[in-house]
């Protein structure tokens, strides 16, 4: 039974068939866009975190009842945070735009021009697994800042998007040094 709702990868027509090859269904270079999808580590937490809200917006409910305010106010403020975090989760990575380049982190962003960028490569390094102190052989896309001595790491196929996706870590590579090869002129 083909389901006709638009899926993170294509839109799919009556049939179950691509509608069209495109893999992002906005192709507007203008609109900030990730040109990869969140990987089931990131969107696993993401659930989890706001399972945990949930719960803690019911026992806010019930101790609202019981007749603690104070109480039930405090659940809720848990609560929103603890929500605006997965939801942050859930926009952490890399963006591209024909205006530059950003990396969202989990507290900041990050937005250069491409005229800023010179260099964005794929090497072979230690990189840290799902973002944790431990080191593993890997891949890393990282990016050369003309203002910048050290490189950044933008992602790796390590972290939470690409662990076990080595094919979504390549096409997502290949897309980013497209992107810097195109606009960084």
């Amino acid at each position: 039974m083909p389901l006709p709702f638009l899926t993170a990868d294509r839109d799919l027509d009556g049939q179950g068939r691509a509608a069209h090859p495109a893999a992002l269904p906005y192709d507007e270079p203008d609109h900030w866009r990730r040109p990869y999808r969140p990987g089931p580590w990131r969107v696993g937490t993401a659930a989890v975190s706001l399972l945990l809200a949930s719960f803690v917006l019911l026992s806010a409910m019930i101790i609202g009842l019981a007749g603690s305010l104070a109480g039930a106010m405090i659940c809720v403020v848990v609560a929103a945070l603890v929500i605006v975090l997965a939801l942050r989760l859930l926009r952490v990575g890399v963006w591209v735009s024909a205006r530059g380049l950003r990396q969202v982190s989990l507290l900041r962003t990050t937005t250069d021009p491409w005229s800023a960028i010179a260099a964005v490569r794929t090497v072979q390094q230690p990189v840290r697994w799902l973002g944790l102190p431990r080191t593993v052989q890997g891949q890393a896309v990282i990016v050369h800042r003309s203002r910048a001595a050290q490189p950044d790491i933008l992602v790796t196929d390590h972290n939470g998007d690409f662990q076990s996706r080595p094919e979504a870590f390549e096409r997502a590579a290949d897309v980013l040094e497209a992107w810097a090869a195109e606009y960084r002129h």
